[in-house]
């Protein structure tokens, strides 16, 4: 079911599919797949799919579930809900009938917001032209370090209201990282046992990037050990920036 949230720029999970497995470094420490570990051994159904263990590990096989495409009608008042926080909804395992489905009852529940994030940002641009894009839907791309800019250009061919990175663990530098069509990015630091520190230069050249092309700009923490240990200010100040979308062009 919808689950609400404390991830800082959202309200709602909503999990339509699970599970996933790693394409790159942003991946190694994935708090999605620790949890769905711990769901497994807590013999919660939708995480005993354990998929190829090699890459997806236990509880993370992806897996589709028909049954929670109706939840969004359930909910009475209007919700901003991130989309698949345990799963990439692009990812080559979940049919595209299926994200169709997924896209029906977006456009379908118009008084709801929803927030689409994917690492499979080729396949995204494949299968655009393939779904509804209505004003309700974002989408955004995960963009961690420079290595994995190119999804910024896939992300602009995707007829979204709003289009945003998730620069989430920021791993590295991304100068010169251009944002034109981006409406909205999101920074932070990676947290948990075996968290990458992030170099405060990388967050704050991120944001003044967005401030010279006027992009919102949203930073959700400094990361650590937990996800609050290091707090949210950057320069004496909280960052919580989010898109304006009544003057946003799709």
């Amino acid at each position: 079911m919808g689950d609400r949230s404390a991830i800082e720029w959202t309200e709602t999970t909503w999990n339509p599919t699970t599970g996933c497995d790693q394409v790159t470094r942003g991946c190694d420490n994935c708090y999605a797949l620790v949890l769905a570990k711990r769901l497994k051994a807590m013999g919660q159904e939708r995480y005993q799919n354990d998929g190829d263990s090699r890459t997806s590990g236990p509880g993370f096989g992806v897996t589709c579930h028909p049954d929670l495409l109706a939840v969004p009608y359930s909910w009475k008042k209007s919700r901003l809900v991130f989309v698949n926080s345990m799963s990439d909804l692009f990812h080559a395992r979940v049919p595209l009938n299926f994200v169709q489905q997924v896209f029906e009852v977006m456009a379908g529940t118009p008084q709801h917001t929803y927030q689409i994030l994917t690492k499979r940002a080729l396949r995204l641009k494949r299968v655009a032209a393939e779904l509804p894009w209505p004003p309700n839907v974002w989408v955004g791309v995960s963009v961690e370090d420079a290595d994995v800019m190119h999804r910024v250009e896939s992300l602009r061919a995707v007829p979204a209201a709003v289009r945003f990175l998730s620069c989430e663990p920021l791993l590295g530098p991304l100068d010169n990282l251009s944002l034109e069509d981006i409406h909205w990015v999101i920074a932070g630091g990676e947290s948990g046992r075996n968290a990458r520190p992030v170099n405060p230069a990388w967050v704050q050249g991120l944001r003044d990037q967005c401030f010279d092309a006027g992009v919102s700009f949203f930073f959700k923490q400094w990361g650590g050990r937990t996800p609050k240990a290091g707090g949210r200010e950057l320069d004496g100040r909280t960052w919580d920036q989010m898109p304006a979308v009544s003057s946003v062009a799709s």
